[in-house]
């Protein structure tokens, strides 16, 4: 099969399109033939090789953490699945990954894909979609009526929080530019902050329940936006090289959000979205063997939105 895979770490160049052999599954596992893979950024910085303390490679490496596919064999005790199958799922970070024609996955992190958008594009929804669902309510613990501020609502995690937090009867209050203000508009959002035009926290009208922070920041920027945290409320945040702010004395939470794989979870998304309930936005499509390119993009600062990668067809 053609796969994806680097040697060494380094910069995009070093992926490579190969021949590799198809994977075999093991017990509780499944062979998935992939209809579609992504791009998330964490991917680029673990092929810089940025991520090698919480997550060790053993190279080569195949990556793509996101999987869409149909199931194509079963391993030893798996009675869930059926051949021909289609799932989606979020793979582990350590293994070989979905950047390839076939991926090897337990069953158990598999659920059935949505049947209401192309198979594909369901690879667009678990590593994303499961990190704005648990930050939201495992961590945040977002209740109806609550004010919540997503800092990088325009990005795919932010996508999938503005729709969920609406959803769930927030006033949701967003971050966009001119470019994308009428994208997260279509989400949801109740209110806009334009970032490019002024001060974050200072265009807060009145201080929110939650802050769901998603986009790089700087320590004193995110401080003031914490600051705008009312008392007894939570600051999530996925940029986890930089703590959360916490403040005891206002008994404001800090969290650091490191996102899972969770089936129930995640068979509870594809449901919303094959109920019209959730919107699987992608920015474009490219073939397995330009994924390269995708890693450049997204180092240069210049990849908007999500990205599906697909293999060849046969």
């Amino acid at each position: 099969m053609k796969a994806i895979r680097f040697h060494e770490y380094g910069g995009p160049d070093v992926l490579g399109y190969e021949d590799v052999p198809v994977p075999t599954p093991g017990d509780g596992q499944v062979l998935v033939r992939v209809a579609g893979t992504t791009f998330n950024n964490v991917e680029g910085n673990i092929r810089a090789g940025l991520m090698q303390g919480p997550m060790p490679l053993t190279l080569p490496h195949i990556p793509g953490l996101d999987v869409a596919g149909t199931v194509a064999a079963l391993g030893d005790g798996v009675t869930a699945l059926s051949e021909g199958d289609r799932v989606v799922g979020f793979l582990p970070f350590v293994d070989d990954g979905a950047a390839a024609e076939y991926v090897v996955a337990d069953a158990t992190a598999l659920a059935l894909a949505p049947r209401s958008i192309p198979l594909a594009d369901a690879a667009a929804l678990p590593l994303v979609g499961l990190t704005a669902l648990q930050a939201l309510f495992e961590h945040a613990r977002l209740e109806s009526g609550q004010r919540i501020l997503v800092n990088g609502a325009s990005g795919p995690v932010g996508g999938y929080a503005v729709q969920l937090a609406k959803a769930a009867g927030a006033h949701v209050i967003a971050t966009a530019s001119p470019g994308t203000r009428a994208l997260v508009t279509k989400q949801g959002a109740d209110e806009i902050i334009d970032y490019t035009a002024a001060e974050v926290a200072a265009s807060l009208t009145e201080p929110v329940d939650v802050l769901l922070n998603l986009a790089p920041i700087d320590p004193d920027g995110f401080a003031a936006l914490a600051d705008r945290v009312r008392d007894g409320g939570v600051v999530v945040s996925t940029t986890v090289w930089m703590p959360a702010p916490s403040d005891a004395d206002r008994g404001v939470r800090g969290i650091d959000l490191y996102v899972r794989s969770d089936h129930d979870q995640l068979a509870d998304l594809v449901a919303r979205v094959d109920a019209g309930e959730l919107t699987v936005d992608i920015a474009r499509r490219v073939p397995l063997s330009d994924l390269a390119s995708v890693h450049a993009d997204a180092a240069a600062g210049a990849l908007q939105g999500k990205v599906v990668v697909v293999p060849a067809a046969d």
